[in-house]
């Protein structure tokens, strides 16, 4: 006798997927995205100003993650997905309406908002949901392919922003910007949800928010599987995701021209794409295999750099993709370790761990670059890849569960 495995609705399956990647696509495809550090030098603004306004940002972003996370647990998630475009899309109309150091730091609170609502409430509902239609083990490729869809956007918003800026001047990409975030919006309507939402958040027995929050709160710190996961997240997502800023100034570096430098990131970028559609393979690998994926991170990033040469860009693209895909995954094993009702609570707090390493290592960076160049600061700052890889490969837990899909056991 045959027996065939259930398949998940592909309607269903395919409603969720395809509203996930158009709204990870339309929330990156802002045009201002490769210009408002000009804009704002355009307005007269200093570096130092322009610096204050990136710290700003950043502090808006943990301000604002693990509050939003507890909401997220208590309300619609699919609410606050549509109300964190609009509120992106107010702070980038404020910039071009009333273009001064007072509206620009009002936009990035309102910018740090929107990326706090979208950070846990989209990942808890993405895996609710594919959890309910028995696909959970779906997520890594999932996310991957969303995270794609938003490389895309960011790399079209480039395409697009400089014809765009000569045609109608900072006004008419910042109407741009604030119609994608719109479509956004419109496109969140669209998400499933059927994870009961209760009326009255404290009666029968129901969290509300700072029950909520406190509970999330404690399964990080009581449960240690759930602890290692929240911190690999954080130090797989900071580490590159704060290097990435200093891509320009190691291009720059090789000897190339600056019109040349768009080129070379191009090829990260697309490192990171081909990174974020190779989630099915990294399902299928234990912790030795995640640790090797780590390891070359490591040493690509740092090999790349200290060639000092052009060519050292295709290294870097490599290390670029392994760090999307060891996020994807990271993601996917914290997803598989919580419990409970604070999904969104504890994605939340690994974001907001993120956003504290992300700053500590542009401080580390900034002085070691002082001391000793860009090349070797941007080397010496990817060795917390090659140290996770070796703690991982020494710990004497067995190595057979995927890093991915059922992900309680590895990475």
């Amino acid at each position: 006798m045959i027996h065939t495995i259930p398949r998940v609705p592909d309607p269903a399956l395919r409603r969720l997927t395809t509203t996930l990647y158009g709204y990870a696509f339309l929330s990156d495809l802002v045009l201002l995205y490769p210009l408002y550090v000009v804009f704002f030098a355009d307005t007269g603004l200093s570096v130092g100003q322009i610096s204050t306004l990136f710290v700003l940002w950043s502090a808006a972003g943990i301000l604002f993650e693990v509050p939003s996370g507890a909401w997220a647990d208590v309300v619609s998630r699919r609410l606050l997905l549509c109300l964190a475009p609009l509120v992106t899309a107010g702070g980038y109309a404020l910039w071009v309406l009333l273009p001064s150091y007072p509206a620009f730091a009002v936009g990035f609170l309102l910018w740090g908002a929107g990326g706090a609502l979208v950070s846990g409430a989209l990942e808890a509902l993405v895996w609710t949901e594919l959890d309910r239609l028995d696909a959970a083990d779906r997520y890594a490729r999932v996310l991957g392919r969303a995270r794609t869809a938003g490389v895309l956007g960011v790399v079209l918003s480039g395409v697009l922003a400089g014809p765009v800026l000569a045609a109608g001047g900072y006004p008419v990409v910042g109407a741009a910007s604030v119609l994608a975030c719109l479509l956004a919006t419109t496109v969140a309507a669209r998400f499933p949800e059927h994870r009961a939402v209760p009326a009255a958040p404290d009666d029968d027995g129901d969290l509300g928010w700072w029950d909520t929050l406190r509970a999330g709160v404690a399964q990080v710190r009581t449960r240690p599987p759930v602890r290692s996961a929240v911190l690999l997240v954080a130090v797989v997502a900071a580490d590159w995701g704060a290097l990435d800023e200093y891509t320009p100034l190691l291009a720059l570096d090789t000897g190339v021209g600056a019109r040349a430098v768009p080129l070379l990131l191009l090829l990260l970028w697309a490192g990171v794409t081909v990174g974020g559609l190779l989630a099915p393979l990294g399902e299928r690998w234990a912790r030795r295999g995640y640790a090797t994926l780590l390891g070359l991170v490591g040493v690509a990033l740092a090999g790349g750099a200290l060639l000092r040469h052009p060519a050292g860009f295709v290294l870097l693209a490599v290390a670029f993709g392994a760090a999307q895909l060891a996020t994807v995954l990271a993601d996917a094993r914290l997803q598989a370790r919580i419990t409970g009702d604070s999904r969104a609570t504890v994605t939340s707090l690994a974001g907001m761990a993120t956003d504290l390493l992300i700053i500590g290592t542009y401080a580390v960076y900034g002085l070691l670059a002082t001391a000793l160049g860009n090349a070797m600061a941007f080397a010496v700052t990817a060795g917390p890849y090659l140290v996770v890889a070796v703690v991982l490969l020494r710990r004497r837990r067995a190595t057979a569960v995927p890093a991915g899909a059922a992900a309680q056991g590895s990475p």
